[in-house]
């Protein structure tokens, strides 16, 4: 059974059928729908399944809405559903996202060794930043059985004389008598009345020992007598 035309509702016979836009037409009835310009399958423009010439075709624009009230409350309405949206789903999938790693003896294996590499470097990284120079790195064989080295406490190449003392009581000057002869090693400058001063080189006379941590002398530059540190100077 032969089609209708979807132009005139008429049977298309084969000789004269045009199959296009999922229809029937009649080669005379294949034409735009405007000016009713005959078309052919390389002229036409389909839009909405009808055939429309080129200066006829729809062209789609769009449309300005106005920035009215009720479209503010309507964007702001829907802006709330979204974020409530959004929040529910986030409580739901909340914890899903995270696969439970079974704690197995090969895990705890292989967290260890991590764990002992870790130390490794960051004690190289320790020594090397405290020492201002390069240390080389430290492969360990088995990094299983590697134990923790402690770092070697750094050098102090910078000699500072031993605390001082606790000074006993002011005393009065020890009798007089032939006494050892000490030089001095380092400055030393009085803190109090009873002491004496002096500088490294000078000759302390006639010394006494007074206890282990003060003696009593008399420097020989300046003539003056006192109590004197006796980690301050050495016997001549």
């Amino acid at each position: 059974m032969n089609p209708l035309c979807s132009r005139c509702n008429r049977v298309v016979y084969p000789t004269e059928k045009v199959n296009c836009l999922d229809k029937y037409w009649h080669k005379g009835c294949f034409s735009c729908e405007t000016c009713k310009m005959t078309l052919n399958m390389k002229n036409y423009k389909g839009f909405e399944k009808r055939p429309y010439c080129n200066a006829h075709y729809p062209k789609t624009s769009f449309t300005s809405v106005a920035d009215t009230p009720e479209n503010r409350r309507l964007k702001e309405q829907s802006k709330m559903q979204s974020q409530v949206l959004y929040k529910e789903e986030f409580e739901k999938n909340k914890g899903k996202g995270f696969s439970v790693v079974t704690d197995t003896p090969e895990m705890q294996r292989v967290m260890k060794t991590q764990g002992q590499i870790s130390n490794i470097k960051y004690h190289e990284e320790f020594q090397k930043n405290k020492m201002g120079g390069d240390v080389p790195p430290h492969q360990p064989s088995n990094p299983t059985s590697a134990a923790y080295q402690p770092p070697a406490a750094p050098q102090n190449f910078h000699y500072e004389p031993a605390a001082e003392a606790v000074r006993p009581p002011a005393a009065g000057p020890p009798p007089t008598a032939p006494g050892k002869r000490y030089r001095a090693v380092y400055d030393y400058a009085a803190a109090d009345e009873d002491e004496v001063s002096f500088v490294d080189g000078d000759v302390i006379l006639d010394v006494q020992q007074i206890d282990e941590g003060w003696m009593y002398g008399r420097v020989e530059r300046t003539g003056q007598h006192g109590m004197l540190p006796a980690n301050y100077v050495e016997a001549i």
